[in-house]
């Protein structure tokens, strides 16, 4: 079971270099130290451009249910496809001398 998820922040919203330079720094602050981030740039001229941090972090409690009980039912369904697949005969080519 997965325990942590990459997350997202936009920053697109800035009007100087004064104020982006404090809001990536109060982010950054604000990100445990396991959360390996990354700044990239994304977006075009006609559409305008904006700043995308991505982060790991831990899942809620909601979300470790929600996977844990989805988790689960894939591992039940791959454990009996499995099964299934163990039945199928296959014979081994033969190597060429």
């Amino acid at each position: 079971m997965r325990t942590r998820v990459k997350d997202y922040i936009e920053v697109s919203d800035y009007t100087s270099l004064d104020r982006l330079i404090t809001t990536l720094t109060a982010i950054r602050d604000s990100l445990p130290e396991t959360a390996e981030p990354e700044l990239k740039m994304r977006g075009d001229d006609v559409f305008g451009r904006r700043l995308s941090i991505t982060y790991w972090r831990e899942l809620t409690a909601a979300e470790q249910e929600a996977d844990a009980k989805y988790h689960a039912a894939a591992d039940a369904e791959i454990d009996a496809l499995a099964a299934r697949l163990d039945g199928v005969p296959f014979k081994q080519p033969r190597k060429a001398a």
